[in-house]
């Protein structure tokens, strides 16, 4: 055997799992994984965060939005996303003392290297609103992808109040034009640049 393996009639999934589970020997199955068709596959193979560190996100998004939870039943919109230990806090809270627990149960959860606490104190936004900002994240990454300028699944897109934060693990020259890009957008009041360096 060559070390390297072919899988043509394996599922975009199978062949994901085999990349996964023998990496950098496997070369045949990496052009089937990028040019499938199941999102989540291709957003897994082009992702520039490890395994661990993705599943280790995903984690402290359930850690913070649980432990608000367990404290406010109502009164709170929160929404938390984390990316490379990096987290966001977006939504409304009724005080300030509210706010500042939150991001507090944030900063002290396991493997958060920073927290950013965009919360707003102000009654909750409607749903028309909230759709409205899922609208404005669907138009940007569109955006970003139809570019073609940089490797878009490595830029987070989130938006609260038509403000878009972007996240991710990304060069200069790529976040630069990712906020271009996004300024550039129609319903877009502001850009709020979040990113991690490589260089």
């Amino acid at each position: 055997m060559s070390g390297k393996l072919s899988c043509p009639r394996l599922l975009p999934l199978a062949c994901l799992a085999l990349v996964v589970a023998a990496g950098p020997l496997v070369v045949g199955c990496a052009a089937v994984v990028i040019g499938a068709t199941v999102g989540v596959g291709t957003l897994v193979a082009m992702d520039r965060r490890s395994t661990g560190i993705r599943a280790s996100d995903q984690a402290i998004e359930s850690k913070v939005t649980k432990g608000a939870g367990d404290r406010w039943t109502s009164g709170v919109h929160l929404n938390v996303t984390s990316y490379d230990g990096k987290v966001l806090l977006t939504g409304e809270v009724p005080t300030a003392a509210i706010r500042d627990e939150i991001g507090q149960i944030a900063k002290s959860t396991e493997y958060v290297r920073g927290v950013t606490n965009e919360l707003l104190i102000g009654p909750e936004t409607a749903l028309g609103a909230r759709t409205q900002d899922t609208y404005i994240t669907t138009k940007v990454k569109t955006r970003l992808i139809e570019a073609g300028r940089f490797d878009a699944n490595n830029v987070k897109v989130v938006t609260e109040r038509s403000v878009v934060y972007l996240m991710g693990l990304v060069s200069r020259e790529e976040g630069d034009a990712a906020a271009e890009i996004t300024a550039s957008t129609t319903d877009v009041a502001r850009v709020v640049k979040l990113f991690e360096y490589m260089d």
